[in-house]
C-alpha cells in the first residue's frame, strides 16, 4: 500500500471512537509486493503518525498494526500503539485491536513489549492467547509458551486448532515428548484431530522427540491426504531422522496419490538422496524438479547442488551453480564447501573471490570454509587475507569464525597468531579450549596444552571428551605417566568414562609405557570392537610385545571380529617386529580376500613384512606386483635390500625412483646411505650424500650424519669419519658418536674410541646401551678395572644391559631363547643337539671356538662355554629338533651377532646343507654353503 494511499483513508476518519458499526464499510486493503523495500513503507508509517486531524477506524487502524509486523517496522508499531491507547478504547474494540498489537510485538522480536500489553488485558479472547503463545514460539520462549497453553486450560478458556498447533510447535522446540502427547490426547477430546495445521504440528513434534514411529502411525491414520504439508512434514520427518529409504518411498507414494510436490517437498526428497546409496535416485528426482518447472526454484537447486557434492560428483555440482540465475550465501557456500571437502583449495578460493565480484557478501559460513582450506593447504597468507576480511566486516566476532581462526594459525603453525586470535575472543565455549588445547599439543607444546586444560578447570568450564582427547594427546607427547592417571581419575569422577574414552587411554597408557595399565583397561571394558582391539595391538607392539599383539589377533577370530586396514597395519608390523613369516603370510592372504591392497600404507608395510622376514624376493615381488608405487613405497623397497646386504641394488631402485620422477625426501636418502653402509659402498655413499644436498636442497638430518660416519666407520675410515664429526658441528650428536665407537672396537681404535666413549657418556648419560658399548671397548683391550667401574657405575644409575635373545617361529608359535637357556620345556634336548652338532663342527669343519670375542674376565674353558650357550645357537638346535625337511632356519635376535657365532653358523649351513638366515639388530645374514651374504662386513 502506498504512502498517499494511506494518507486518504486515514484523512477521511472522524474525530470519534470507532464503532463495530464500520467494519462493514468498504476500505482499501493492504497490498504489500514481495519486491518492494522495507524502506518504501517505513517512511508512509511515519507520516501517517504524525497526522493530528485524522478519524480512526479499528478495521485500518488493524490493517496499519498488521503492516507493522509484517515489515517488523518496531518503532513505526510503537507509534501506533501509542495512539491507540490515546484513544481509550474499550470493549470489544479495544480486546481486538489489542490482541492484534500483541501479535505486533511478537513479529517484531519485542516480547517483552508483548508481554506488558497481554497482562494489562482484563479481557481476552482466544485469539489473544494464540497471539501470545505465538510470540512466544518465534521469540524462542517455549516453556512460557506452554505456561500460557496451560494456564488456558485451567482458566477453561476454549482451545482452537491454532492453540494446538502453536503449542506443539514450542514443545517440539523443547522435545518434551510427554507434554506433546498430552495435547495429543486434548487433541483428539476436542475433535481436532482431523484438522490438517493440527495433524502436521502433531507429526513434526513426534519427529523432533525422536518418536518417527507415532509420527509414522499418525500420518498413516490421516484419511485424508490432500495438503501437501502433510506429506512435507512427514517426508521431512523421515529425512531428519536419516531413514532416507522410507522418505524416498513416502515421495513416490505422494506423486503416486496426484499430490503436486511443492518446494519444500523436493528440498526433503533431495536431502534424503545426499546418502550415496540413493545418489542415482536423486538425478530422477533432478528430472522430475525440471520437468515440473522447479529448477529456478533457488532453495530447489540449492538442495540439489548439495546433493550432488555430498555424491563426490562435484561437476555436476559445478554445472547446476554455474547455471543459477539467482544464488543466495547458500549457492556459494555451498559450492565453495564442496571445492574444500574435496581438497580443491585453489577452486575454492577463488570462487570465494568471484563471490565477492558479484556483490554477493560472504558470511561467516563462507569464512569458515575457507579458513579451513587454509588450514589444510598451510597457506598462511590466504588465512591472513580472510582473517582481515572478517575484521573489516565485524565477523571475527562470531563464535565459529573465532574457533575456525585458531584451528587455522594452528595448522599454519602459527602458535603466536593463534594465541592472538584467542586472546581476542569474547566468548569461548568448549570448542575454543579444545581447538587451542590440541594444536599446542600438536605443535610440540604439550605443557601449554596441560595448562590451558588446568585453566579451563579453574574457570569451571564446561569439559567434554573432546577436550579430554587433546589434554590426552598431550599426556602421550610428554609420556607422562602420572598426567594420564589423573585425567584418568577425572574421566571417571565425571562420568564420561565411556567406550570411546577407554580405548583412548588404552592409547595413552601404551605410548607411555605402562602396558600393564593399557591391558587392564582392555580387560574390563565391555565393549571389544575393531578399535579397542587395534588400541590394545598398538600398545603392544610400541613396547617390544609383538607376540602379545599377534594373540590379540586370534582373539578377534574367535569373536568374529573383522580387521579393518588400521589392526591389519598393527598386525604386519607385529609380524615383522617377529619376523613371523606364517603370520605375515596369513595377514596377506586376508588382504587379498578384502581387496585391502590398494592402501598406500599397507602397500609398503608389506614390503617391510616380509623384508623383516628373510624373504626379499617377495618384498621385490609384492613391488613390482604395484601398478602405483607412492615414495614410501620406494624407500621401503630401498631399505629392504639395504637390510639384506645387497646395496648395489638399494642404488638401482633409487636410481629408477629417479628416471620416474619420483622425488626422494630425507626418509629415502637415510635407507640408501645405510645400504651403502652395509654393503661398504664408501664413494658411493658419498656421492650419494652430496647428491641429496645439491639436486635436492635437503639438510641432512642428525640421523644422515650419523649413517655418513657410520659408513666410513665400517670401512676403517676412522680419521675421515673424525674429521666430518669436528668439521660439520656435529658433537652433540650421540648417534654419531655411537657409530664412531662401534668401528673403533672393531678396528681396536684405542684413542679415537677414548674420546668417543668419553663424548657418548657425557651426552646420553642414561643409556645402557652406550654403557655396554664402553664396557666392551675396554674389554677387548683388557681394561678390567674400567670395565667394572662402567659396570659400578651402571648399577648405581639403576641401568640394566638389555640380555641377548634370539627366537625362532616353528609352527604357530615363536620360542625365544637367552643366552645360556635352561627355560624351555625340550632344554636337554636341545643342549644334546647341540653339543653334536658342534662336535661334528669342530672335527670335520674346523671350527675352533674364538674366545677373544668373550668381554668377560673369566678362565678359557669358561669363554668357550658361554660361546656355545649364545641363544642364536640354542635356535638352531631347536630348529633342528622341530624340523627335518631343509627348509630355511630363520632366527631373529635383538642384538648384533658376535663373530664367532657368525663363524659358527657360516660353518654349519655347509654341513647341514640348510640355508641359516639370521636377522640381528642391524641387517640380516644369508647364511649359505659356509658363506655369508654380508661378505663378513657387519
Amino acid at each position: 500500500m502506498t504512502a498517499n494511499a494511506i494518507l486518504q483513508i486515514m484523512s477521511s476518519f472522524s474525530s470519534s471512537p470507532p464503532t463495530l458499526a464500520m467494519y462493514s464499510q468498504k476500505v482499501p486493503t493492504f497490498k504489500i509486493s514481495p519486491n518492494s523495500q522495507k524502506s518504501a513503507i517505513i517512511p508512509s508509517l511515519k507520516q501517517i503518525c504524525r497526522q493530528d486531524n485524522f478519524k480512526e477506524s479499528v478495521f485500518t487502524l488493524s490493517n496499519l498494526i498488521e503492516t507493522s509486523a509484517f515489515e517488523k517496522a518496531l518503532i513505526q508499531g510503537q507509534q501506533i500503539h501509542a495512539h491507540v491507547l490515546k484513544l481509550g478504547l474499550s470493549g470489544d474494540d479495544a480486546v481486538f485491536l489489542n490482541t492484534k498489537i500483541v501479535f505486533m510485538y511478537g513479529k517484531c522480536g519485542s516480547i517483552g513489549d508483548a508481554q506488558k500489553v497481554f497482562d494489562r488485558m482484563t479481557k481476552r479472547t482466544v485469539f489473544t492467547w494464540n497471539a501470545m503463545i505465538g510470540a512466544c514460539v518465534v521469540n524462542g520462549v517455549p516453556i512460557r509458551a506452554i505456561q500460557l497453553y496451560r494456564d488456558m486450560r485451567f482458566l477453561g478458556v476454549v482451545l482452537d486448532a491454532h492453540t494446538l498447533s502453536s503449542t506443539l510447535k514450542a514443545t517440539s522446540q523443547l522435545e518434551i515428548l510427554y507434554c506433546g502427547s498430552e495435547i495429543h490426547g486434548v487433541t483428539i477430546k476436542l475433535g481436532l484431530i482431523s484438522n490438517v495445521f493440527v495433524v502436521n504440528s502433531l507429526v513434526t513434534m513426534y519427529t523432533k522427540c525422536n518418536d518417527i514411529r507415532a509420527a509414522s502411525l499418525l500420518f498413516n491414520g490421516m484419511s485424508e491426504k490432500e495438503d501437501a504439508v502433510s506429506w512435507n512434514s512427514m517426508i521431512s520427518a523421515y529425512t531428519i531422522n536419516r531413514m532416507n529409504r522410507e522418505a524416498l518411498s513416502l515421495f513416490i507414494e505422494m506423486l503416486n496419490a496426484s499430490v503436486e510436490p511443492t518446494t519444500y517437498t523436493f528440498v526433503a526428497a533431495i536431502q534424503a538422496c545426499e546418502e550415496t546409496n540413493f545418489g542415482k535416485f536423486g538425478i530422477e528426482i533432478h528430472a522430475v524438479v525440471m520437468k515440473l518447472g522447479y529448477s529456478f526454484d533457488t532453495y530447489v537447486v540449492n538442495a540439489l547442488l548439495m546433493m550432488y557434492i555430498k555424491n563426490n560428483r562435484l561437476d555436476e555440482a559445478a554445472k547446476i551453480f554455474f547455471h543459477m540465475q539467482e544464488k543466495n550465501n547458500i549457492s556459494w557456500n555451498s559450492m565453495i564447501s564442496g571445492y574444500v571437502q574435496n581438497g580443491l583449495y585453489d577452486e575454492a578460493n577463488n570462487l570465494f573471490h568471484e563471490m565477492k565480484n558479484a556483490g554477493q557478501k560472504p558470511d561467516h559460513v563462507s569464512l569458515m570454509s575457507m579458513l579451513v582450506a587454509s588450514g589444510r593447504q598451510g597457506n598462511l597468507l590466504i588465512g591472513m587475507e580472510i582473517h582481515a576480511f572478517s575484521l573489516r566486516n565485524d565477523l571475527d566476532s562470531d563464535l565459529q569464525v573465532g574457533n575456525t581462526l585458531v584451528d587455522m594459525y594452528a595448522k599454519c603453525g602459527k602458535l603466536d597468531y593463534m594465541d592472538y586470535v584467542f586472546g581476542r575472543m569474547l566468548h569461548r565455549d568448549s570448542v575454543s579450549w579444545t581447538t587451542i588445547i590440541a594444536a599446542y599439543a600438536q605443535n610440540s607444546s604439550p605443557w601449554k596444552a596441560v595448562q590451558l586444560f588446568r585453566e579451563v578447570l579453574a574457570e569451571g568450564n564446561n569439559v567434554d571428551a573432546l577436550m579430554i582427547g587433546s589434554v590426552l594427546l598431550a599426556c602421550t607427547e610428554l609420556r607422562c605417566n602420572l598426567l594420564a592417571k589423573e585425567i584418568h581419575c577425572y574421566v571417571i569422577k565425571r562420568g564420561i568414562y565411556d567406550p570411546f574414552m577407554q580405548k583412548t587411554l588404552v592409547s595413552v597408557y601404551g605410548d607411555c609405557g605402562n602396558v600393564d595399565y593399557a591391558n587392564s583397561i582392555f580387560r574390563l571394558s565391555e565393549v571389544k570392537d575393531v578399535v579397542s582391539f587395534t588400541s590394545m595391538m598398538c600398545s603392544y607392539v610400541q613396547n617390544g610385545l609383538a607376540n602379545e599383539a599377534l594373540g590379540l589377533m586370534l582373539c578377534m577370530n574367535e569373536m568374529a571380529i573383522e580387521a579393518d586396514f588400521v589392526a591389519v597395519l598393527s598386525m604386519l608390523t607385529a609380524a615383522a617386529d617377529l619376523s613371523s613369516l606364517r603370520k605375515g603370510k596369513e595377514i596377506h592372504g586376508f588382504l587379498v580376500r578384502k581387496d585391502l591392497l590398494l592402501q598406500d600404507s599397507i602397500k609398503s608395510s608389506l614390503i617391510d613384512m616380509y623384508a623383516s622376514c628373510g624373504t626379499l624376493e617377495n618384498s621385490y615381488k609384492v613391488f613390482n606386483y604395484l601398478k602405483s608405487k607412492d615414495p614410501v613405497c620406494w624407500t621401503s623397497m630401498i631399505n629392504a635390500f639395504g637390510l639384506h646386504g645387497c646395496g648395489r641394488k638399494a642404488i638401482d631402485i633409487f636410481m629408477r625412483m629417479e628416471k620416474e620422477n619420483i622425488h626422494p625426501d630425507h626418509i629415502t636418502f637415510l635407507a640408501v646411505l645405510r645400504a651403502c653402509s652395509h654393503a661398504a659402498l664408501i664413494e658411493d655413499g658419498k656421492r650419494i650424500f652430496k647428491l641429496m644436498q645439491s639436486k635436492y636442497a635437503l639438510e641432512p638430518w642428525p640421523e644422515h650424519y650419523a649413517c655418513f660416519v657410520d659408513l666410513l666407520g665400517r670401512a676403517n675410515h676412522l680419521e675421515e669419519a673424525f674429521q666430518i664429526v669436528k668439521t660439520m658441528n656435529l658433537e652433540d650428536i650421540p648417534a654419531v658418536w655411537c657409530a664412531l665407537l662401534g668401528a673403533c672396537q672393531v678396528y681396536a681404535n684405542k684413542e679415537l674410541g677414548e674420546i668417543a666413549a668419553t663424548k657418548l657418556l657425557e651426552l646420553e648419560p642414561k643409556n645402557p646401551g652406550n654403557y655396554v658399548l664402553v664396557s666392551n671397548l675396554y674389554a677387548a683391550t683388557n681394561r678390567w678395572d674400567d670395565v667394572e667401574e662402567v659396570r659400578v657405575t651402571m648399577k648405581g644409575k639403576g641401568l640394566n644391559k638389555d640380555p641377548a635373545c634370539s627366537w625362532i617361529e616353528v609352527g604357530d608359535k615363536v620360542h625365544t631363547f637367552v643366552a645360556q637357556d635352561k627355560s624351555h620345556p625340550e632344554c636337554d634336548k636341545i643342549y644334546e643337539k647341540l653339543a653334536h652338532l658342534t662336535e661334528k663342527l669342530e672335527k670335520e669343519a674346523g671350527y675352533v671356538a674364538q674366545t677373544k670375542y668373550v668381554l668377560h674376565k673369566v678362565e678359557e674353558k669358561e669363554k668357550v662355554k658361554l660361546l656355545k650357550g649364545h641363544s642364536e645357537r640354542l635356535a638352531i638346535a631347536y630348529s633342528l629338533l622341530a624340523s627335518t625337511d631343509r627348509s630355511p632356519i630363520r632366527i631373529s635376535k635383538n642384538l648384533r651377532v658376535c663373530s664367532d657365532c657368525h663363524t659358527f653358523s657360516k660353518l654349519a649351513s655347509k654341513f647341514l646343507e640348510r640355508e641359516i638366515i639370521v636377522r640381528d639388530a642391524k641387517r640380516f645374514h644369508h647364511f649359505r654353503d659356509g658363506i655369508c651374504s654380508c661378505g663378513d662386513f657387519w
